[in-house]
């Protein structure tokens, strides 16, 4: 007998399906990149030097030089600005709140089998699809003291008694913001809890049924725990967009009546566009960023949590 009829057969080559996985993900990496790049210019490198300009004493046509944490220190004692975040809070606590339970009561309106149901998604969708500006401009005119209906339908059902200036008046100025967060973002919020109804599994609710569950025992106990992962993401992701609301404040009240709806994004602005301090809103911004990032992670750990 031979050598080499003595060995073991060859065999054959591993199909190493690692190489072959690292080759898939270079060349997504590489059909990426291209959009990549102008992620970067657009948002990375502003973020960057708005950071970096947050280190600087830099005012409005003098470039500034480096301050190290001094305009850190200085927000420590900066009064208003921590104003803004106690309202930023209320306007982000309110707003999400009240939008997620009027969206989940109309959702569970649209998920019924009612006549008209296709026609009232529709209807609800209609505040999603204007621009915010336009949105904020139509409530101002709402609004108005003089000629706005709101005074007008509020008299004719007998609660007021007199016309008041809705976003002129400290009393009601950040309550009537507050009004047309919830009527703009509710929308969306919705649609998603919308979609979430509509994945509950039907087999579930009738093996509830069978057993004698009511309605609200059915909703309860089946319809909520299987929503619980979509509450959490849309409640989280709601309270950091309107905590990071700017453009609808604006132009509804810029900030008054004397600061009342001052949102920490537009005392920021004030600062930079308005006094022209550049660093100090830059550090502004980084301090509200910070507290974003800080939500941003709660978010993830609660969505970890409710998935596992």
């Amino acid at each position: 007998m031979s050598q080499h009829a003595t060995l073991d057969p060859p065999v054959p080559a591993p199909t190493a399906p690692a190489a072959r996985r690292r080759r898939r993900d270079r060349g997504g990496t590489i059909l990426v990149l291209p959009a990549l790049i102008p992620v970067a210019l657009l948002s990375v490198w502003p973020l960057l030097q708005g950071i970096y300009l947050a280190f600087t004493d830099t005012t409005a046509g003098r470039p500034g030089a480096f301050v190290g944490l001094a305009n850190f220190a200085d927000l420590g004692s900066y009064g208003l600005f921590w104003d803004s975040f106690t309202i930023g809070l209320i306007w982000a606590v309110s707003v999400t709140v009240l939008q997620f339970l009027l969206a989940l009561g109309l959702a569970v309106l649209l998920n019924m089998r009612l006549r008209g149901a296709a026609f009232a998604r529709v209807l609800a969708l209609i505040p999603w699809a204007m621009p915010p500006v336009i949105i904020a401009i139509m409530w101002k005119l709402m609004y108005d003291p003089r000629s706005g209906p709101v005074n007008g339908i509020l008299s004719t059902l007998g609660i007021i008694d007199h016309n008041v200036n809705w976003l002129g008046d400290f009393s009601t100025a950040l309550p009537a913001v507050i009004f047309v967060g919830v009527w703009v973002g509710m929308p969306a919020t919705t649609v998603v809890l919308l979609a979430g109804l509509q994945s509950v599994d039907p087999a579930v609710l009738e093996a509830g049924s069978v057993d004698g569950a009511s309605s609200w025992q059915r909703f309860w106990h089946i319809v909520l725990p299987s929503l619980r992962p979509v509450i959490v993401a849309i409640t989280t992701l709601d309270f950091i967009w309107s905590f990071n609301e700017f453009g609808l404040v604006y132009v509804l009240t810029a900030g008054g009546p004397g600061g009342k709806t001052m949102l920490p994004m537009l005392f920021a602005y004030n600062e930079a566009f308005k006094y022209g301090n550049f660093g100090l809103a830059a550090a502004m911004g980084v301090v509200t960023v910070a507290v974003i990032v800080l939500l941003m992670f709660v978010y993830l750990r609660a969505q970890r949590r409710a998935a596992s």
